[in-house]
């Protein structure tokens, strides 16, 4: 089993392919395994915040 590490990254369509660029130059190990990168739409975000006390 190859260890693995999950990252997720949500960026603003302009710097999408300087991101993935940089991700890819200094992940890259050049062995089995480096895995794979997913860009896909962030359609939306919600914040979830606890509720302050009154």
């Amino acid at each position: 089993m190859v260890p693995k590490v999950r990252i997720e990254i949500a960026v603003d369509d302009p710097d999408v392919e300087t991101i993935l660029n940089t991700v890819v130059d200094t992940a890259r190990t050049g062995r089995i395994g480096d895995g794979k990168i997913w860009v896909i739409p962030l359609q939306t975000v919600q914040r979830v915040r606890p509720v302050a006390d009154p």
